[in-house]
């Protein structure tokens, strides 16, 4: 039995055979150590189990650890309904719930206590990343994948600032994207065969609209035999398949050097064999070098943009290449981000809490008119608002077949017979 297998059988037996969920509030740091001790020599005793002395340190520094490290957000973290913690000073806590946010009543001692969960946190995660006055912000992710941001005073006026955007464990299919409306059996269709079609397709939309939930959902329909390379800030993708090759960016060290960026990065990547690349975020010049891979052969490239609707995602991808100094007109910049983007994702979080796609937008140059097009191949129209503040609304598809079309019948991959004439 090895080491992961060990951790998981003394996890389980926790949870199942002792009552460590309902006692662990009211114990303090040395008490749940000794009783996390005593659990594991049951166990080891019940099952036989041999464990090394490094082993049985380490796991009882993890457990008391999760526990403790959270301080009096813990029963935050653990209620799967809230979404996004903001803690804005020691007395300020608010959550976001079925997309609304609500004040709550919890509350740190004082900013000292605060900054000491912080710091816990940070040792937790397993990150080399530091805050403090000399660097006062920095984002992490959890060992859950939940993603944190914390800013300290002085660019916090208001003391530490802590963020938490909780990693949804329960969405894990395109079926369960559907169950909560995100969009329907169509658009699902449309979104797997563009993943085995290896259509290059940028996802966008506000901060915590659901743009990484739906490339980790839809990614697990890329082909298992395909080597992927992700690139990312904070590692915030779960990739299910078994070949793939995660890079993270490096922030400055306490000299001011050191510091590896994502378009570093994905230089990098395209000599490492990539089948695809999927970038958490393109934020800057790395733009450039994205649309040059993507025209270069890197087909089925997955990117993460910030924007308020298509146009703006294209037009920002534009503003973003010109970023980096390229010699080349606006127009002949717009062209290569019309030729190599094939599907442009919008997902919006409309009052009622629900993540939906608004657009599923086709972008290409037409060659015939000389026109850089985007035409909505899925438009998500909203019908009625009810008195509760639901929202009724139906996706529009066309009929006329997307101009990337003949990129999937190249590789073989067939919508259903009728599927624009439904």
């Amino acid at each position: 039995m090895n080491d992961s297998d060990i951790r998981s059988r003394v996890h389980q037996y926790l949870i199942q055979k002792t009552n460590f969920l309902k006692i662990k509030d009211t114990l303090s740091e040395d008490q749940l150590r000794i009783f996390v001790d005593k659990a594991i020599t049951d166990i080891c005793y019940e099952e036989d189990l041999e464990m090394s002395m490094e082993i049985r340190i380490s796991l009882i520094r993890s457990l008391v650890s999760a526990v403790i490290s959270m301080g009096p957000i813990r029963p935050l973290m653990e209620d799967k309904t809230i979404t996004e913690i903001m803690v804005n000073g020691s007395d300020k806590i608010y959550v976001q719930k079925e997309g609304k946010i609500h004040l709550t009543d919890i509350k740190f001692e004082n900013n000292n206590t605060l900054l000491h969960t912080v710091q816990k946190l940070l040792v937790s995660s397993g990150s080399s990343r530091r805050v403090d006055e000399s660097s006062p912000y920095v984002d992490f992710s959890l060992g859950d994948g939940s993603r944190v941001n914390v800013i300290l005073p002085p660019c916090s006026l208001v003391g530490p600032v802590l963020t938490i955007r909780k990693f949804s464990s329960d969405i894990n299919t395109v079926e369960d994207l559907i169950n909560r409306k995100m969009f329907n059996d169509d658009m699902a269709e449309m979104l797997i065969a563009s993943m085995h079609g290896k259509l290059n397709i940028v996802f966008c939309g506000a901060t915590g609209t659901g743009k990484t939930t739906a490339l980790n959902v839809l990614s697990r329909h890329i082909d298992q035999e395909e080597r992927i390379i992700t690139i990312e800030d904070t590692p915030e993708l779960r990739l299910m398949q078994e070949h793939v090759v995660t890079l993270q960016s490096k922030s400055a060290n306490i000299e001011g050097k050191g510091v590896i960026t994502i378009r570093d990065l994905f230089v990098n990547s395209l000599r490492m064999r990539p089948d695809r690349i999927i970038i958490g975020e393109v934020r800057s010049d790395e733009m450039l070098d994205l649309i040059q891979s993507i025209s270069s052969g890197h087909t089925g490239s997955l990117a993460i943009v910030h924007a308020d609707s298509p146009e703006d995602c294209f037009n920002r991808m534009v503003t973003m290449m010109m970023m980096a100094g390229i010699q080349l007109s606006t127009e002949e910049i717009r062209k290569q981000v019309a030729r190599a983007i094939d599907l442009i994702v919008h997902i919006e979080l409309f009052p009622d809490g629900v993540r939906r796609i608004t657009y599923l937008t086709d972008s290409y140059f037409d060659e015939a008119s000389g026109q850089i097009k985007l035409e909505d191949v899925f438009k998500f129209v909203q019908d009625e608002l009810k008195e509760d503040g639901k929202i009724i609304g139906h996706w529009e598809k066309t009929k006329k077949k997307p101009y990337f079309f003949p990129k999937l019948v190249k590789r073989h991959v067939y919508l259903s017979t009728d599927f624009f004439d439904k």
